[in-house]
């Protein structure tokens, strides 16, 4: 039954090799249990607190909305992605809607539904379908290329490798402390089982990671992580607290005014818009969906539940939900199937009542399963030819044409933005808008579809938002 339905066998896979990836996916993005909660929670900042969620109701949400939504994804799409409120955009409800323009929770999560509300009509009405596939294919492959070293970025941050520099940005981890040692243990376990060809290396290298960490942290009294982390649970099951679904209004018109609230819903729209755009084409390049040209087929499926899920996060009080990037960890150790979301969504059902078990795994542990998954999407710079437009000729094992700066310098502006502001929005929005702006100093404006236009116009918008708010004075 389980073959008629996910088709294993047509997709290359197996119903083990799925759930391995499901529960690989799970492991990896599980963090967002925890984070989410705390940044809509406020925690750490005293004098916001009583603004923010409480802990238990928060993570029950955060919970409640990636188990569905996952769930649906998997069921319709039958592809191996995963959601969860986005990280970044429950920043933007915290600090920026709630502590910044002074609204309450309950309205800051009235603009997050009625941002999907928006971004599913354009779902519906085939625009950001069209926008998807008028993408050059060759930024399409800096997309997929920028979230590699953007997940690649992520695992060295979050595995200490690369901090914040004194005198300069970023620097080198001085590399002492359990955590980082960690972080080395894993990195070098996954890639020597990587090197053997061990099929389930990304999610061994984590299990013995969690291994490893928990023992050391013993060894220092419990004292190497933050509480509850890398320890043995005291208490297995917590009764989820169910009470923030539908705790959301649409009164930060009254609040806030209408102009603002409309800059607020469609800054936020761009973003989850563009999000999703890149991770469904870095994912789905490295799990072969995509065809000749770039594109994802049957594309609209994916983009549906996903604009659904931000509605639905908004609507339960967790934040905007989105496709995660993080679904490439599953994708990479084989997973190809709609299994992988339904492991996923049952693990995340799971983690309600036993969310300490969840919590065990640290951030070290599953730093090394990003930095390998981050250099596995990467893979598609040395995918199949790019056409040399001024040689007239076919350079091979190039994925881009860096000799036309015309997708040289868009797509080195989306590989670098994107990972160095932690923004996949930001990445491809400066790599669309130098691609627009040269091809008509070009003089090949007519080469420009109308969708690029309207997308470049919709970024330049974007990034003027922060000057538009401080002129008028707007929320």
């Amino acid at each position: 039954m389980l073959e008629n339905l996910f088709k294993f066998r047509t997709h290359g896979t197996t119903l083990q090799r799925d759930t391995i990836a499901g529960l690989t996916t799970f492991i990896v993005m599980s963090y967002i249990i925890f984070v989410n909660p705390s940044i809509l929670g406020f925690a750490g900042v005293p004098d916001l607190q009583s603004k923010g969620l409480p802990f238990a109701a928060a993570l029950t949400s955060t919970c409640l909305v990636a188990g569905v939504m996952t769930l649906l994804m998997g069921l319709y799409t039958n592809r191996a992605y995963a959601l969860a409120p986005g990280m970044g955009l429950n920043a933007v409800v915290a600090f920026s809607l709630v502590a910044g323009a002074g609204l309450s929770m309950e309205a800051a999560m009235g603009i997050i539904v009625m941002e999907g509300i928006v971004i599913t009509i354009l779902v519906l009405t085939g625009l950001r379908e069209a926008i998807f596939l008028g993408i050059p294919l060759q930024l399409k492959k800096a997309i997929a290329i920028g979230i590699g070293f953007f997940i690649l970025f992520i695992g060295l941050v979050d595995g200490g490798i690369v901090i914040k520099g004194g005198g300069t940005p970023l620097a080198l981890g001085d590399l002492i402390g359990v955590p980082v040692a960690v972080t080395i243990f894993g990195l070098v376990v996954t890639i020597i089982m990587l090197a053997r060809r061990w099929k389930a290396a990304i999610l061994l290298g984590i299990v013995f990671s969690t291994i490893f960490a928990t023992i050391l942290n013993y060894v220092y009294d419990k004292t190497s992580f933050a509480e509850g982390i890398a320890v043995i649970p005291s208490s297995i099951i917590k009764t989820p607290d169910f009470s923030l679904v539908g705790a959301f209004n649409f009164t930060s018109f009254a609040e806030l005014g209408i102009a603002a609230t409309v800059l607020w819903v469609f800054s936020i729209m761009l973003s989850d818009f563009f999000d999703t755009m890149g991770t469904l084409i870095g994912v789905g390049g490295q799990a072969g969906y995509l065809d000749e040209k770039g594109d994802l087929p049957d594309v609209r499926k994916p983009l549906l539940v996903d604009s659904l899920a931000a509605a639905a996060g908004g609507a339960v009080s967790a934040s905007s939900a989105t496709t995660y990037i993080e679904s490439g960890a599953g994708v990479g150790v084989g997973g190809r199937t709609g299994w992988v979301g339904i492991i996923v969504a049952v693990l995340f059902f799971a983690a309600m009542p036993f969310w300490p078990v969840a919590g065990v795994v640290p951030a070290n542990a599953t730093a090394p399963a990003l930095i390998i998954v981050g250099f596995l999407m990467m893979q598609t710079l040395t995918a199949g030819e790019a056409k040399a437009e001024h040689q007239g000729q076919k350079l091979p094992l190039s994925g881009i044409d860096f000799g036309d700066i015309a997708y040289g310098l868009p797509a080195v502006l989306i590989m670098t933005v994107m990972p160095l502001t932690y923004s996949i929005t930001n990445g491809i929005g400066a790599g669309f808008i130098a691609y627009t702006l040269i091809r008509i100093a070009q003089g090949k404006a007519r080469e420009v579809g109308w969708m690029m236009y309207l997308a470049s116009a919709g970024f330049i918008i974007y990034f003027a938002f922060p000057l538009v708010r401080y002129l008028f004075n707007i929320g």
